[in-house]
């Protein structure tokens, strides 16, 4: 099956290395951040916007190793968000040859929020970019449904759609059969990983970004998720564990575990 490998299974990666480390662990794409975030700072620091070296050599290993680039981050829109200002970030996906771009909302105001998620759909259309929501329990847009609501208001299918997120689906009450029921349309992506049943609410953010389980050692239903998704969905692995990062586990064994991690629980469903 295809997946990509998400920059968040490997953040200690630069996207040239994150291209490397995807081909060894057998992923079609990657899932890319376009540049340092100081709330990852195992994340090296790098410059892919404009004619950088990095840039060249992350463009040279994708060609030469066929890995291609599925979703861009980070685009987060809050009550301050200027559409304008996304401009380089949204040249620099087109550039990689993204196939699209993930949102996360912030923004209280929710007719605000609406509008400004539609200016950005605009504005990521003009650079042939696709765009994926991701609900996050605690972002603006909390749920699936809510996640469905607001790309329903752009009107857009199969251009602008839901990043559905096994995880965030499971910590904000939702279940495999709530994906299953939303038409398919509107699910554009799905992110896999693994995760004990219950969790502490003030352990969400730092569960989501650092410290997540191989699929098939927590109690999530990845195999349920994969039948939920539409058929020929893109997906990724996106299974941070940090534990296995301090304990020196280079990121070509941790990418390689998480990825045939959810190969094989996604197997088992199919025996």
């Amino acid at each position: 099956m295809r997946l990509a490998l998400d920059h968040l299974t490997v953040a200690d990666t630069t996207p040239s290395q994150l291209v490397a480390v995807a081909a060894a662990a057998g992923c079609a794409a990657v899932c890319l951040f376009l540049e340092p975030m100081a709330v990852l700072p195992r994340l090296p620091g790098f410059d892919i916007h404009g004619d950088t070296a990095e840039r060249r050599e992350t463009l040279a290993r994708m060609a030469d190793s066929g890995v291609t680039l599925d979703i861009a981050y980070p685009f987060t829109l809050s009550a301050r968000s200027d559409i304008a200002a996304f401009a380089p970030a949204l040249e620099t996906a087109a550039r990689l040859g993204a196939w699209g771009v993930n949102v996360l909302a912030y923004d209280r105001d929710a007719a605000r929020r609406a509008d400004r998620f539609a200016a950005f759909c605009e504005a990521a259309d003009g650079f042939g970019l696709k765009v994926v929501v991701e609900y996050y329990p605690l972002s603006q847009v909390r749920t699936l449904r809510e996640a469905v609501a607001l790309v329903r208001g752009v009107g857009a299918p199969g251009r602008v759609g839901v990043n559905a997120d096994l995880l965030h689906l499971a910590r904000s009450g939702g279940t495999v059969a709530d994906l299953a029921g939303v038409p398919g349309e509107w699910i554009l992506y799905g992110q896999y990983c693994d995760a004990p049943a219950v969790q502490e609410t003030l352990s969400w953010d730092y569960e989501a970004s650092h410290e997540r389980q191989l699929a098939g050692e927590g109690a999530l239903d990845v195999a349920g998720f994969a039948a939920a998704l539409p058929p020929g969905c893109r997906a990724s692995v996106e299974l941070p564990r940090d534990t296995a990062l301090a304990a020196g586990v280079p990121a070509e064994v941790r990418a390689r575990a998480a990825v045939e991690s959810v190969r094989q629980a996604i197997k088992g469903r199919a025996r």
